[in-house]
This record gives structure tokens, sequence and C-alpha cells, in this order.
């Protein structure tokens, strides 16, 4: 999930708290946050969702991770975020992956690039944060027919009595305003936004796996989430950090801990 770009969508705003700038998290979202995982990837080789090589384009790219994965398939991929600082822990990360993006700067709802430009539109993470009509309209402008737009998400999933239930429980206390937790990593409406801007042929995808982290990792990977480090000042921050160290060695002393996460995506073709 990258920083959201402007106009955000005032829903989910209410819902995470405020004004969010994941640019201050950086590099904890490059350090601690797990990107989508290699079987995700096999997903979009096996059902020919991104065949090299094609044009690609991630928006609300963040550090890159699904913009670098499908740099690692072969194809040619172009990033685009709103945030210089993540963009820069993207290119450092696709150094040490050996693997080339062009990164730009822009917003999900005025695309900086020709109609029918691309033959794969992807958006990791970020869907929520856009003004979404306008967000799947430009998809499918810079889209060539036949071309696909792909949405996906890669969510921790909180359940009873689990670590992140705690967390999230920990995240509320610390931030009362955030409304993003007990999530279930299914979006539907996702699925309206691409049939209203007239993608066809839409379809699904979901599996469940559980995640690594160890204690270091999974306090970095909160500090990089939108109730935490996103949108509270530094001193809370800190103080949260320090509560969740704490917690983890009080209730949660394993490791790594095994974070349950499911993945999800939905797809559809332009006309």
């Amino acid at each position: 999930m990258s920083q959201p770009s402007a106009p955000q969508d005032p829903d989910a705003l209410r819902a995470f708290g405020g004004r969010v700038s994941f640019g201050r998290t950086a590099a904890d979202y490059a350090t601690h946050r797990a990107g989508f995982p290699q079987a995700f990837f096999d997903i979009l080789t096996a059902r020919g969702y991104a065949t090299p090589p094609a044009q690609a384009l991630d928006i609300g790219t963040g550090t890159g991770t699904l913009a670098r994965g499908l740099a690692r398939m072969g194809l040619q991929t172009t990033a685009l975020d709103p945030s210089d600082d993540l963009m820069a822990q993207a290119m450092q990360l696709d150094t040490e992956a050996g693997v080339t993006t062009a990164y730009i700067k822009g917003a999900a709802e005025s695309l900086p690039f020709d109609d029918a430009a691309f033959d794969l539109v992807t958006a990791g993470q970020c869907w929520h944060w856009f003004d979404r009509p306008r967000a799947a309209a430009e998809a499918a402008r810079v889209l060539r027919p036949g071309g696909r737009c792909l949405i996906a998400h890669f969510d921790w999933l909180p359940l009873p009595g689990n670590v992140v239930a705690a967390t999230e429980g920990l995240i509320l206390a610390h931030n009362p305003a955030w409304a993003g937790a007990h999530g279930t990593g299914l979006y539907p409406a996702w699925l309206s936004d691409l049939a209203i801007a007239r993608f066809t042929g839409l379809e699904t995808a979901s599996f469940d796996i559980d995640q690594p982290y160890s204690h270091t990792a999974w306090r970095g990977r909160i500090r990089a989430s939108a109730g935490v480090a996103a949108s509270l000042p530094r001193d809370a921050v800190a103080e949260f950090d320090s509560a969740l160290a704490d917690m983890l060695t009080r209730e949660f002393p394993e490791e790594p801990l095994r974070i349950p996460h499911r993945v999800w995506l939905a797809t559809g073709v332009r006309a």
C-alpha cells in the first residue's frame, strides 16, 4: 500500500483516521513489510494474466513489490506513486534484485500516459486509497483493447486470540480513530468498480498462507502501517512500538511469528 494519491477516497481516510502519509514510513516499509508471495505471481502465470513481454503499469506502487515481481517475470514494467520517498526505496530494492522498472511520480486518477499504452494495469494494496471510479476509468483509458486490470491485496488476518488481533487492539488503544481493524482480506466492491468501468470477464482468486515475521520485523511492519507511523506523531509511534515489543515478549514469545495472510485479486479485461 503506497502513500495515497490525491484526491483521496474520503471513506478510506475516515477508516484510517484522517490524513495518511506512507512516505514517513518508507524505510520500515521497504525493510519489514513482506511483499506478495511467489504463489501470487505463479497464479498470474498459470492464468495468463501477465505474459512477457507485455507492457505493464503498476499504480500506487509504494516500494515496488508488485512491479518488481512483474519485472522478474519478464514484463516491461512502469510504476507510479505520489511518494518520492517510497519510490527511492523501490529503486534501491530493484537494484538489489537485478531488475529495472521505470518509476514516475503521479496519481492513479490522472495517469500521465497516452491512451492504449499498456497491456496490463495492476494495483497492489492501494485501491482503497484512490477515488475508485476515476482510477478505474483511467486504467481502462491507458489499456489497449483486450488489456487487463488487476487489483490485488495481501492482508494479515485477525483471528480470535492470535497475534494480529492483539496487535490491532493495541493500535486502537493508541489510535482510536483508526478503523482498519477486523479485515477479512476480501473486497467484493472492487468487482463493481471494474464492471462500472466496463471491464468484462471479471474473475477473482484467493488463497491463505502463513507469513513468518521475527519480533523485530513485525514491529517494523506495524510501524509502517496506516494506523501507526503513517498517521501518528513520532513520539506516539515510539510509545506504541515500546508497548508492542512488551506485548510480544509477554504474550507471543515464539519466533518467528506465523502471521496468517490472505492473498486476493480481482481482474477484468478492457472490452
